[in-house]
């Protein structure tokens, strides 16, 4: 056998080896799309839930649409952060600390990075973890408190005994959980498939819908998932990435759906409890059983992911080539910035704490720093000297990286005043308020942004 495990040529018949060559090509394809539903564990979480089965409670199949857009969102962006990291060696966390090294910028951009990543995965973490306990209380009857301290152990167990390969073959798990109780209760629930095919592929904007849509494309396209997928993207070919990321991040996005179609069995507001109330009376107690399944499959994995997404930007930002040992996933540093997240998170859900303040501060991060991100990313990608003729976006991809780029700036700009409102105790401005401070930023930053990235392409100018 040669290093990639297949048999040389002449040991086996002629007429036999494009066999043998196929099967090591579908493994390895296999292996990758396993390895990279991490992506997918980590934005199918409580969160997720919440917002997809709102949006079918309130409007049925008709904000399909958005999912769809947010999954063709999340997969560019997510592709645009591994591509970076294969063809360049960088990981995000590193580009962003050799671009901004030095001064105010350096500062603020770390002050950014952390405060968004760690303060943000630490404050969605109690989330997961009291998703995933409300999930397994529809299930068994044990005790919130001692169901919260089971999963916090069982997600440290995880985190402390595998390599982040390791925990990515082990959510894939999780994700195939996921995916077969949402889509088997969608389709047991027999939705019109018409109308289905209509929402997914008409967009429309029903009464008060616009702050839905954003938040099914924000619980989608989440800041910390691209340094999560950069920081896996190490060592990976291109081409067997490409396409792990996209079966992963596309089944994503159809148990997102299909949480939509099942929220549909319920009227708003929806509630776990009245959702698998109601299942257990449509279709039978199963279905109420499977519902349960699944979101503690959601609120676990994601329980995961959230700690070692924080580690990964945290080894990015402060680790060494010249010794990575110094990060390594058994180093004391990265099991530290995960074991703080994970507590953090059992904390509040052991006590019975409500993390709003945290989330609402991590909320004010985020929405700056997913446009800054996804504007770093699309100049990333169009810089010749670093990505080569060969990595370079094409028009198609720039179009549709500038159209997720715009989304990005709406909701930044809708979360930041959403999120400032929150904080001073005032009701948010209305919809249409928030919608065109986004599009004004936008085009505020559209001129610039557009004359960079020209420069980059042309390699007259430094990222």
């Amino acid at each position: 056998m040669d290093r990639r495990g297949f048999l040389r040529p002449g040991k086996i018949p002629p007429d036999e080896e494009y066999k043998v060559v196929f099967r090591g090509k579908a493994l390895r394809r296999l292996l990758t799309v396993a390895f990279w539903s991490v992506i997918a564990a980590a934005f199918i979480g409580p969160g997720t839930v919440t917002t997809a089965a709102s949006a079918g409670a309130g409007y049925g199949p008709a904000l399909l649409w958005a999912l769809v857009f947010s999954t063709v969102a999340c997969f560019l962006l997510q592709e645009a952060s591994a591509r970076l990291t294969v063809i360049s060696g960088l990981s995000l966390g590193e580009a962003l600390r050799n671009r901004f090294r030095r001064g105010f910028s350096g500062a603020a951009v770390l002050v950014l990075v952390l405060g968004a990543i760690v303060l943000g995965c630490a404050a969605y973490e109690a989330g997961n973890l009291l998703g995933g306990v409300a999930g397994a209380v529809l299930a068994v009857d044990l005790s919130p408190k001692l169901l919260t301290l089971l999963c916090g152990s069982g997600a440290a167990v995880l985190l402390w005994l595998g390599a982040p390969r390791v925990v990515a073959l082990v959510l894939s798990l999780l994700v195939a959980v996921m995916g077969l109780t949402f889509t088997f209760t969608a389709l047991a629930l027999q939705p019109d498939f018409t109308a289905l095919l209509r929402g997914s592929l008409l967009p429309s904007f029903p009464s008060s819908s616009g702050l839905l849509v954003l938040g099914l494309v924000g619980t989608t396209v989440v800041p910390y998932n691209l340094f999560l997928g950069s920081g896996l993207a190490k060592g990976q070919r291109l081409e067997d990435t490409r396409f792990g990321l996209a079966v992963a991040v596309g089944v994503g996005g159809l148990i997102s759906m299909a949480v939509v179609v099942v929220g549909a069995a319920v009227e708003p507001p929806m509630q776990f409890e009245a959702l698998a109330q109601v299942l257990g009376t449509e279709l039978g107690s199963w279905a109420g059983t499977l519902f349960a399944v699944g979101l503690l499959a959601a609120g676990f994995s994601s329980a995961v992911t959230a700690p070692m997404a924080a580690a990964i930007t945290a080894r990015g930002l402060f680790g060494t080539s010249q010794h990575p040992e110094l990060w390594s996933h058994e180093s004391w540093r990265y099991r530290v910035v995960w074991g703080a997240v994970l507590a953090a998170g059992v904390g509040f859900g052991f006590a019975g704490i409500s993390p709003i303040p945290a989330i609402i501060l991590a909320q004010a991060f985020n929405g700056v720093l997913l446009p800054f991100v996804a504007i770093f990313l699309l100049l990333a990608v169009n810089d010749r000297r670093q990505m080569g003729k060969e990595g370079l976006n094409g028009l198609w991809a720039n179009l549709a990286t500038s159209a997720v780029v715009f989304v990005a700036l709406v909701l930044g700009a809708a979360g930041i005043v959403r999120a400032g409102a929150r904080a001073l105790d005032r009701a948010p401005p209305a919809e249409s308020t928030l919608l065109a401070l986004g599009v004004t930023a936008a085009a505020v930053l559209a001129i610039p942004v557009t004359r960079r990235l020209v420069y980059l392409r042309r390699g007259t100018a430094p990222l």
